[in-house]
């Protein structure tokens, strides 16, 4: 970055860094987003500590990536629509978002990434764990790369594994796609828009069939997918505190929200960034 007091740490090997040095509640010049989307591509998904943002600021700093997108299942703050409250209560045992999974993947477009900021975190436990899907891709034989050229997937909202981590938040807010069944077919191998690498683009949360293959072959491919894209040499960890900001890539990861914090509240704040068709 263009100025010397900006430190970038990488997590792991696999992916994700650190960017120290960065205010995001102050309005950042060009020259600084065009870094931090540099970043962005590099490691696939950036954390930002010690962060004191509004409501205002967290939109302000995710809408100079893109257009914002809206959650189809839970509705917004009030006031604010473009964020959605990701919580889990003292009292709930099942968590938002606490498995394998692209965002909205059974979208037509799904988003290009989300702006997750952590407003309560438990005392111990609730980390995010992160998966780079180009070097699952690139881990994969010759063989089973060629095989997968040309497939396509089908990927549904409504896999119970997935649907019953949203259905706290969908009765206390439910949005407009609350009751509707959310179904899409996307390549299985997926170019990144913008770097052009070939990403692996299926998930066990959402994923249900490939198009034109039996089950009896379907399943046990996907199966091993699966395997590859959350081997520990693909992922990082990463542990929120209060303040903590994640962005990340979403046409070339996935995440897991752990949920090791049984009898605590967490309560983070996402945005959305509207993506594109997936090639």
């Amino acid at each position: 970055m263009d100025s010397p007091s900006i430190e970038v740490r990488p997590v792991s090997a696999a992916l994700g860094a650190e960017i120290l040095g960065v205010d995001l509640s102050r309005p950042l010049p060009d020259s600084a987003i065009a870094e931090i989307r540099e970043l962005l591509l590099r490691y696939i998904v950036v954390f930002f500590r010690d962060q004191d943002l509004t409501p205002d600021q967290h939109v302000a700093f995710a809408r100079r990536f893109g257009e914002l997108a809206n959650y189809p299942f839970v509705e917004g703050m009030e006031g604010h629509p473009e964020i959605v409250e990701v919580v889990k209560k003292e009292d709930e045992t099942i968590n938002f978002g606490g498995l394998w999974h692209t965002d909205g993947s059974y979208l037509e477009e799904p988003p290009l990434g989300s702006v997750l900021y952590a407003r309560e975190v438990p005392p111990v436990g609730g980390d995010t764990l992160f998966a780079n899907m180009y070097l699952a891709y690139d881990a994969l034989a010759v063989a089973t790369r060629e095989r997968l050229q040309g497939l396509r997937a089908i990927n549904t909202a409504e896999k119970p594994e997935a649907a019953i981590t949203r259905t706290h938040r969908i009765e206390e807010r439910p949005g407009r796609g609350g009751h509707r069944s959310l179904q899409a077919s996307h390549p299985i191998v997926r170019a990144h828009p913008e770097t052009g690498r070939r990403a692996l683009y299926c998930s066990d949360a959402h994923t249900t069939a490939i198009e034109g293959m039996p089950d009896i072959d379907s399943g046990p491919l996907l199966q091993s997918l699966y395997e590859v894209q959350q081997r520990p040499e693909h992922c990082c960890r990463f542990q929120w505190s209060v303040g903590s900001l994640a962005f990340w890539d979403n046409r070339a990861s996935q995440h897991n929200a752990l949920n090791d914090y049984q009898g605590h509240r967490r309560v983070m704040h996402r945005v959305t960034i509207a993506g594109d068709r997936p090639h």
